[in-house]
Protein backbone atom coordinates (compact mmCIF):
# COMPACT_ATOMS: atom_id res chain seq x y z
CA UNK A 1 0.00 0.00 0.00
CA UNK A 2 1.28 3.42 -0.85
CA UNK A 3 2.32 5.82 1.84
CA UNK A 4 -0.02 8.65 2.71
CA UNK A 5 1.00 12.24 2.15
CA UNK A 6 1.05 13.05 5.84
CA UNK A 7 2.29 16.61 5.94
CA UNK A 8 -0.54 18.80 7.18
CA UNK A 9 0.34 21.35 4.55
CA UNK A 10 -0.55 18.77 1.90
CA UNK A 11 -3.98 17.94 3.29
CA UNK A 12 -6.70 18.67 0.78
CA UNK A 13 -8.95 21.20 2.45
CA UNK A 14 -12.60 22.02 2.00
CA UNK A 15 -13.96 25.02 3.89
CA UNK A 16 -17.43 23.87 4.86
CA UNK A 17 -20.48 25.63 6.24
CA UNK A 18 -22.20 22.44 7.34
CA UNK A 19 -24.18 23.24 10.49
CA UNK A 20 -23.33 21.90 13.92
CA UNK A 21 -25.28 23.08 16.95
CA UNK A 22 -24.01 26.60 17.50
CA UNK A 23 -21.83 26.89 14.42
CA UNK A 24 -19.97 25.31 11.50
CA UNK A 25 -17.04 23.00 10.90
CA UNK A 26 -14.18 22.66 8.45
CA UNK A 27 -13.31 19.49 6.55
CA UNK A 28 -9.79 18.34 5.73
CA UNK A 29 -9.48 15.26 3.55
CA UNK A 30 -6.26 13.49 4.48
CA UNK A 31 -6.79 10.58 2.09
CA UNK A 32 -9.66 8.89 0.29
CA UNK A 33 -10.55 7.05 3.51
CA UNK A 34 -9.48 9.45 6.29
CA UNK A 35 -11.18 12.80 6.86
CA UNK A 36 -10.64 15.39 9.60
CA UNK A 37 -13.50 17.59 10.83
CA UNK A 38 -12.98 20.45 13.24
CA UNK A 39 -14.74 23.55 14.47
CA UNK A 40 -13.04 26.91 13.87
CA UNK A 41 -11.40 28.26 16.99
CA UNK A 42 -12.16 31.91 17.55
CA UNK A 43 -9.10 32.82 19.58
CA UNK A 44 -8.68 34.83 22.76
CA UNK A 45 -12.35 34.92 23.70
CA UNK A 46 -12.32 31.15 24.13
CA UNK A 47 -9.02 30.80 25.97
CA UNK A 48 -8.50 31.24 29.69
CA UNK A 49 -6.36 29.81 32.44
CA UNK A 50 -7.62 27.24 34.91
CA UNK A 51 -6.33 25.81 38.15
CA UNK A 52 -5.18 22.48 36.75
CA UNK A 53 -3.66 23.64 33.50
CA UNK A 54 -1.97 26.64 31.95
CA UNK A 55 -4.59 26.72 29.22
CA UNK A 56 -7.85 25.05 28.37
CA UNK A 57 -10.30 25.09 25.49
CA UNK A 58 -13.56 26.78 26.31
CA UNK A 59 -16.97 26.36 24.79
CA UNK A 60 -19.38 29.23 25.25
CA UNK A 61 -23.03 28.46 25.86
CA UNK A 62 -23.87 29.67 22.37
CA UNK A 63 -20.59 29.64 20.42
CA UNK A 64 -20.37 31.62 17.22
CA UNK A 65 -18.45 29.47 14.77
CA UNK A 66 -17.72 30.79 11.30
CA UNK A 67 -16.13 28.88 8.44
CA UNK A 68 -12.40 29.53 8.17
CA UNK A 69 -10.69 29.94 4.85
CA UNK A 70 -7.98 27.40 3.92
CA UNK A 71 -5.22 29.94 4.44
CA UNK A 72 -6.04 30.60 8.08
CA UNK A 73 -7.08 27.17 9.25
CA UNK A 74 -3.97 26.55 11.33
CA UNK A 75 -4.77 29.67 13.34
CA UNK A 76 -8.47 28.88 13.67
CA UNK A 77 -8.24 25.52 15.39
CA UNK A 78 -7.12 24.72 18.91
CA UNK A 79 -4.47 22.00 19.09
CA UNK A 80 -5.65 21.38 22.64
CA UNK A 81 -9.11 20.09 21.73
CA UNK A 82 -9.64 16.37 22.32
CA UNK A 83 -9.73 14.31 19.13
CA UNK A 84 -12.36 11.65 18.48
CA UNK A 85 -11.22 8.95 16.05
CA UNK A 86 -14.32 7.34 14.54
CA UNK A 87 -13.73 3.96 12.88
CA UNK A 88 -16.89 3.47 10.81
CA UNK A 89 -18.63 0.25 9.85
CA UNK A 90 -18.19 -1.30 6.42
CA UNK A 91 -20.14 0.54 3.73
CA UNK A 92 -21.23 3.32 6.08
CA UNK A 93 -23.11 6.11 4.30
CA UNK A 94 -21.94 9.68 4.81
CA UNK A 95 -25.27 10.76 6.27
CA UNK A 96 -25.18 8.05 8.92
CA UNK A 97 -21.58 8.80 9.87
CA UNK A 98 -22.44 12.51 10.08
CA UNK A 99 -24.81 11.82 12.99
CA UNK A 100 -21.91 10.50 15.07
CA UNK A 101 -19.54 13.19 13.84
CA UNK A 102 -21.92 16.00 14.77
CA UNK A 103 -22.59 14.44 18.15
CA UNK A 104 -18.93 14.92 19.08
CA UNK A 105 -18.42 18.25 17.30
CA UNK A 106 -21.34 19.61 19.32
CA UNK A 107 -19.39 18.71 22.45
CA UNK A 108 -16.24 20.55 21.44
CA UNK A 109 -14.39 17.45 20.24
CA UNK A 110 -12.75 17.42 16.81
CA UNK A 111 -13.34 14.29 14.72
CA UNK A 112 -11.14 12.12 12.51
CA UNK A 113 -13.27 9.66 10.48
CA UNK A 114 -11.47 6.49 9.38
CA UNK A 115 -13.25 4.30 6.81
CA UNK A 116 -12.42 0.65 6.28
CA UNK A 117 -12.26 -1.31 3.03
CA UNK A 118 -13.36 -4.92 2.85
CA UNK A 119 -9.91 -5.90 1.54
CA UNK A 120 -8.36 -4.66 4.78
CA UNK A 121 -10.28 -7.49 6.40
CA UNK A 122 -10.07 -10.18 3.71
CA UNK A 123 -6.29 -9.84 3.47
CA UNK A 124 -5.18 -8.97 7.02
CA UNK A 125 -1.66 -7.90 6.04
CA UNK A 126 -3.23 -5.05 4.06
CA UNK A 127 -5.33 -4.22 7.10
CA UNK A 128 -2.19 -4.15 9.21
CA UNK A 129 -0.58 -1.80 6.70
CA UNK A 130 -3.63 0.45 6.76
CA UNK A 131 -3.54 0.46 10.55
CA UNK A 132 0.05 1.71 10.40
CA UNK A 133 -0.96 4.50 8.01
CA UNK A 134 -3.68 5.66 10.40
CA UNK A 135 -1.23 5.44 13.29
CA UNK A 136 1.25 7.64 11.43
CA UNK A 137 -1.49 10.21 10.85
CA UNK A 138 -2.19 10.29 14.59
CA UNK A 139 1.52 10.80 15.22
CA UNK A 140 1.71 13.83 12.94
CA UNK A 141 2.40 17.18 14.72
CA UNK A 142 -1.19 18.34 14.20
CA UNK A 143 -2.50 15.44 16.29
CA UNK A 144 0.45 14.22 18.36
CA UNK A 145 -0.31 16.33 21.44
CA UNK A 146 -4.05 15.68 21.49
CA UNK A 147 -5.98 13.57 23.96
CA UNK A 148 -7.67 10.85 21.89
CA UNK A 149 -11.08 9.26 22.24
CA UNK A 150 -11.85 6.20 20.09
CA UNK A 151 -15.28 5.18 18.79
CA UNK A 152 -15.17 1.98 16.71
CA UNK A 153 -18.24 0.48 15.06
CA UNK A 154 -18.47 -3.06 13.67
CA UNK A 155 -15.48 -3.76 11.37
CA UNK A 156 -14.04 -0.45 12.56
CA UNK A 157 -13.07 -2.33 15.70
CA UNK A 158 -10.96 -4.63 13.54
CA UNK A 159 -9.20 -1.66 11.93
CA UNK A 160 -8.50 -0.15 15.34
CA UNK A 161 -7.11 -3.50 16.48
CA UNK A 162 -4.55 -3.33 13.67
CA UNK A 163 -3.31 -0.09 15.25
CA UNK A 164 -3.21 -1.84 18.63
CA UNK A 165 -1.11 -4.59 17.03
CA UNK A 166 1.60 -2.08 16.13
CA UNK A 167 1.46 -0.60 19.64
CA UNK A 168 1.59 -4.06 21.25
CA UNK A 169 4.74 -4.93 19.32
CA UNK A 170 6.51 -2.70 21.81
CA UNK A 171 8.04 -0.09 19.54
CA UNK A 172 8.67 3.01 21.65
CA UNK A 173 7.81 5.33 18.77
CA UNK A 174 4.20 4.10 18.85
CA UNK A 175 3.77 3.88 22.64
CA UNK A 176 2.66 7.50 22.93
CA UNK A 177 -0.77 6.92 21.40
CA UNK A 178 -1.74 4.37 24.05
CA UNK A 179 -0.93 6.94 26.72
CA UNK A 180 -2.99 9.64 24.97
CA UNK A 181 -6.18 7.60 24.65
CA UNK A 182 -8.58 8.75 27.37
CA UNK A 183 -11.42 6.43 26.41
CA UNK A 184 -12.51 3.83 23.85
CA UNK A 185 -16.04 3.02 22.73
CA UNK A 186 -17.00 -0.16 20.86
CA UNK A 187 -20.33 -0.39 19.04
CA UNK A 188 -21.48 -3.68 17.48
CA UNK A 189 -18.09 -5.38 17.42
CA UNK A 190 -17.84 -8.45 15.19
CA UNK A 191 -16.97 -10.99 17.87
CA UNK A 192 -16.99 -14.78 17.93
CA UNK A 193 -16.09 -17.48 15.44
CA UNK A 194 -15.03 -17.30 11.81
CA UNK A 195 -18.67 -17.99 11.01
CA UNK A 196 -19.65 -14.71 12.68
CA UNK A 197 -17.17 -12.94 10.43
CA UNK A 198 -18.47 -14.73 7.33
CA UNK A 199 -22.06 -13.85 8.24
CA UNK A 200 -20.99 -10.24 8.64
CA UNK A 201 -19.53 -10.17 5.15
CA UNK A 202 -22.70 -11.62 3.66
CA UNK A 203 -24.99 -9.16 5.40
CA UNK A 204 -22.78 -6.20 4.50
CA UNK A 205 -21.56 -6.89 0.96
CA UNK A 206 -24.50 -8.54 -0.81
CA UNK A 207 -27.47 -9.14 1.51
CA UNK A 208 -29.47 -10.78 -1.31
CA UNK A 209 -26.75 -13.43 -1.63
CA UNK A 210 -25.92 -13.65 2.06
CA UNK A 211 -25.76 -17.46 2.21
CA UNK A 212 -23.50 -17.67 -0.85
CA UNK A 213 -21.13 -14.99 0.46
CA UNK A 214 -20.98 -16.70 3.85
CA UNK A 215 -20.08 -20.09 2.34
CA UNK A 216 -17.55 -18.54 -0.04
CA UNK A 217 -15.94 -16.67 2.84
CA UNK A 218 -15.66 -19.83 4.95
CA UNK A 219 -13.99 -21.62 2.03
CA UNK A 220 -11.65 -18.67 1.55
CA UNK A 221 -10.69 -18.67 5.24
CA UNK A 222 -9.94 -22.40 5.02
CA UNK A 223 -7.88 -22.17 1.82
CA UNK A 224 -5.80 -19.24 3.09
CA UNK A 225 -5.79 -20.11 6.79
CA UNK A 226 -2.23 -18.95 7.47
CA UNK A 227 -2.95 -15.60 5.81
CA UNK A 228 -6.43 -15.05 7.28
CA UNK A 229 -7.73 -17.16 10.17
CA UNK A 230 -4.38 -17.38 11.94
CA UNK A 231 -3.92 -13.61 11.74
CA UNK A 232 -7.50 -13.02 12.91
CA UNK A 233 -6.71 -15.10 15.98
CA UNK A 234 -3.61 -13.00 16.63
CA UNK A 235 -5.73 -9.85 16.40
CA UNK A 236 -8.25 -11.31 18.85
CA UNK A 237 -5.46 -11.90 21.36
CA UNK A 238 -4.17 -8.35 20.91
CA UNK A 239 -7.64 -6.95 21.57
CA UNK A 240 -8.16 -9.32 24.52
CA UNK A 241 -4.96 -7.98 26.07
CA UNK A 242 -5.52 -4.44 24.84
CA UNK A 243 -2.50 -2.20 25.59
CA UNK A 244 -4.92 0.70 26.17
CA UNK A 245 -6.27 0.67 29.72
CA UNK A 246 -8.40 3.85 29.66
CA UNK A 247 -12.11 3.55 30.56
CA UNK A 248 -14.08 1.61 27.93
CA UNK A 249 -17.72 1.44 26.82
CA UNK A 250 -19.42 -1.34 24.84
CA UNK A 251 -22.76 -1.26 23.00
CA UNK A 252 -24.16 -4.63 21.83
CA UNK A 253 -27.31 -6.73 21.59
CA UNK A 254 -28.28 -10.35 22.20
CA UNK A 255 -29.77 -10.85 18.72
CA UNK A 256 -26.77 -9.61 16.70
CA UNK A 257 -25.76 -12.41 14.32
CA UNK A 258 -22.33 -10.82 13.92
CA UNK A 259 -21.56 -10.65 17.63
CA UNK A 260 -21.55 -13.49 20.15
CA UNK A 261 -22.59 -11.75 23.39
CA UNK A 262 -21.14 -14.51 25.57
CA UNK A 263 -17.71 -14.13 23.98
CA UNK A 264 -17.88 -10.35 24.26
CA UNK A 265 -18.91 -10.48 27.92
CA UNK A 266 -15.98 -12.80 28.64
CA UNK A 267 -13.67 -10.18 27.14
CA UNK A 268 -15.31 -7.46 29.25
CA UNK A 269 -14.84 -9.55 32.40
CA UNK A 270 -11.19 -10.13 31.49
CA UNK A 271 -10.60 -6.40 31.06
CA UNK A 272 -12.21 -5.67 34.42
CA UNK A 273 -9.95 -8.23 36.09
CA UNK A 274 -7.01 -6.37 34.55
CA UNK A 275 -8.22 -3.22 36.28
CA UNK A 276 -9.82 -1.54 33.27
CA UNK A 277 -13.00 0.43 33.99
CA UNK A 278 -15.59 -0.99 31.59
CA UNK A 279 -19.21 0.06 31.10
CA UNK A 280 -21.63 -1.67 28.77
CA UNK A 281 -25.14 -1.34 27.37
CA UNK A 282 -26.83 -4.46 26.06
CA UNK A 283 -30.23 -4.72 24.40
CA UNK A 284 -32.26 -7.88 23.92
CA UNK A 285 -33.09 -6.82 20.37
CA UNK A 286 -31.48 -4.22 18.15
CA UNK A 287 -29.81 -3.82 14.76
CA UNK A 288 -26.10 -4.25 14.06
CA UNK A 289 -24.30 -0.90 13.89
CA UNK A 290 -27.62 0.92 14.36
CA UNK A 291 -28.14 0.92 18.13
CA UNK A 292 -28.25 4.72 18.22
CA UNK A 293 -31.06 4.71 15.64
CA UNK A 294 -33.01 1.90 17.30
CA UNK A 295 -32.54 3.02 20.92
CA UNK A 296 -31.69 6.73 20.78
CA UNK A 297 -32.56 7.60 24.39
CA UNK A 298 -30.67 4.68 25.93
CA UNK A 299 -27.73 5.09 23.60
CA UNK A 300 -27.28 8.82 24.02
CA UNK A 301 -27.81 8.87 27.79
CA UNK A 302 -25.27 6.06 28.25
CA UNK A 303 -22.77 7.78 25.99
CA UNK A 304 -23.31 11.16 27.66
CA UNK A 305 -22.68 9.74 31.13
CA UNK A 306 -19.55 8.03 29.87
CA UNK A 307 -18.24 11.22 28.27
CA UNK A 308 -18.94 13.22 31.42
CA UNK A 309 -16.72 10.83 33.36
CA UNK A 310 -14.08 10.58 30.65
CA UNK A 311 -13.65 13.94 28.97
CA UNK A 312 -12.74 16.44 31.67
CA UNK A 313 -14.10 19.60 30.12
CA UNK A 314 -17.66 18.23 30.15
CA UNK A 315 -17.58 18.47 33.95
CA UNK A 316 -17.36 22.25 33.90
CA UNK A 317 -20.25 24.72 33.88
CA UNK A 318 -22.44 25.21 30.83
CA UNK A 319 -20.74 28.57 30.24
CA UNK A 320 -17.14 27.36 30.15
CA UNK A 321 -15.80 23.83 29.78
CA UNK A 322 -12.15 23.05 30.44
CA UNK A 323 -10.17 20.19 29.03
CA UNK A 324 -7.01 19.48 31.01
Amino acid sequence: MGNLLLSTSLFRTEATSAPVTGGSFITRRISSSITYYYAPFSGADHITSCKDSSSCALLSESPSRTPASPRNQSESTSPRRPLLVFFSWLGAQSGAVAKYRDLYLDRGIDVLVVRSNVMHFLWPRWGLGYGLEVLKVLEEPQFSDRAVLVHASSIGGYTFTQILTHIAQGQKKHAGLAQRVIGHIYDSLVVGTLEHMAIGLGKTLLPRFEAFIKNAAMLYFWLFKSHTADLYESSVQVFHNNPITAPALFFFSENDALCDPVTLERCIDHWRKRGVSVESKKWKESVHAAHMRCHPDDYLSTLEKYLERTVHFLHESKHAHCWV
